[in-house]
């Protein structure tokens, strides 16, 4: 399986306006170069996650992006969804009604083997990100992160939102 840059760039992002004050926002220029992406495609990533339920646009001078709901209430799997979708990774196209060996639907009306391993794994994957909220990546760049990024990071998201 192979998520879009789209997905690394829209958690790094959600993650980044956990950060923000309530009542503030983050111009959508200024959290493509935060993160070195280009604006105009992360322009519509931002937009995904606003139709999502993720960020909330704030419009006019002062606006740009801010989360929607609380950062402990917005998981991995929420903002990966948002970018990428909800379908599995695994498509079934029933290959097995094809061949020598081809049958009828009728006689498959079981799901194959292959088929129940891939969607019990998409399952498994989709339960562990749902377990982790953006809160809790926020907290673990505290915790894990050098202090003097932690100091440039507030800094520069001091400058932006004077």
């Amino acid at each position: 399986m192979k998520l879009s840059d789209g997905v690394e760039w829209a958690l790094h992002v959600t993650t980044l306006v956990a950060f923000v004050p309530a009542d503030q926002a983050v111009p959508a220029a200024r959290l493509a170069e935060y993160h070195g992406v280009p604006a105009a495609y992360l322009a519509k990533h931002l937009q995904a996650l606003s139709r999502a339920g993720i960020l909330e646009a704030v419009p006019g001078p002062h606006g740009g992006y801010r989360l929607a709901r609380p950062a402990a209430e917005v998981t991995v799997l929420d903002v990966v969804e948002a970018i990428d979708g909800t379908e599995s990774a695994f498509v079934c196209t029933e290959i097995r009604q094809r061949g020598p060996a081809a049958g009828p639907p009728s006689d498959y009306r079981v799901p194959c083997g292959i088929h129940r391993v891939m969607n019990r794994a998409d399952r498994a994957w989709r339960d562990s990100l749902r377990a982790v909220t953006i809160a809790e990546i926020a907290e673990g760049v505290v915790a894990t992160s050098p202090a003097h990024r932690i100091e440039a990071g507030a800094r520069w998201m001091e400058e932006v939102l004077r």
